[in-house]
């Protein structure tokens, strides 16, 4: 007799059409997929124009309030943070009231393009909006904000 472990396939059809994480992870996919191709022409992926926008404040962001906001880790903002220093669309500051900190502001180059952005953003966002029909972008927003 074998010890074979067997999943019926039927398990896996079952699986497939009801994993919400699966689910959640393919839209997130094509979200990206649909703002990234939207925001190509001015240079940015919807990740930079989440990190940009989230910079467009009335003073330095600190690096914990930006990790917050965009639910990273600092290991991983840091990371994501280089490739838009080295464009110039931000710097890091030191924090005058503690040296080991950091600040996080845009620079006047990085505001400018997500000046552009914006307008592709909003209309992008809008046809997501329109695809997801009478409140369905509310109450999608509604859904994931309790599962955190």
């Amino acid at each position: 007799m074998s010890n074979e472990v067997v999943i019926p396939f039927s398990t896996t059809i079952h699986v497939r059409d009801t994993c919400l994480c699966l689910h959640a992870q393919r839209a997130a996919r094509a979200l990206a997929r649909r703002f990234d191709n939207a925001l190509r022409p001015v240079g940015l992926t919807n990740g930079q124009f989440s990190m940009l926008m989230s910079l467009n404040r009335p003073q330095p962001a600190t690096m914990s309030s930006v990790a917050s906001v965009l639910d990273m880790d600092r290991t991983t903002l840091t990371a994501a943070l280089k490739p838009l220093q080295r464009r110039g669309l931000i710097e890091v500051l030191t924090d005058p009231k503690d040296a080991r900190s950091r600040l996080l502001k845009l620079t006047e180059e990085g505001l400018l393009l997500l000046q552009r952005a914006l307008p592709i953003w909003t209309a992008t966002h809008a046809q997501v909006d329109e695809d997801l029909g009478e409140g369905g972008s509310e109450a999608l927003r509604q859904g994931m904000a309790r599962i955190r």
